[in-house]
């Protein structure tokens, strides 16, 4: 029984740790060696540029993306931010 229950908690802890890996945001130099897989956009953000990298990380995420370049970023009251996303 104890086997059993160590590789049950092994399993669980290694699934756990492949959703710790979030996308990392990178400058031009880095992304030449990175594949692009598209472009995500971000309107009416309201707050500060660290909430602006948290949204991008989140939508890179779910779309698959270990890395996005932020390609143009505006603020007129609420952010509107494009990112190129990269495997």
């Amino acid at each position: 029984m104890n086997i059993k229950t160590t590789i049950a908690a092994a399993g669980l802890l290694s699934a756990l740790s492949f959703g710790a890996f979030a996308a990392e945001s990178v400058n031009a130099e880095q992304a030449k060696n990175l594949q692009p897989v598209g472009t995500v956009s971000l309107s009416g953000v309201a707050g500060a540029p660290m909430d602006i990298h948290q949204a991008l990380r989140e939508k890179a995420d779910r779309q698959g993306a270990s890395a996005y370049r932020i390609i143009e970023a505006r603020n007129n009251d609420n952010w509107h931010v494009t990112a190129e996303l990269y495997k």
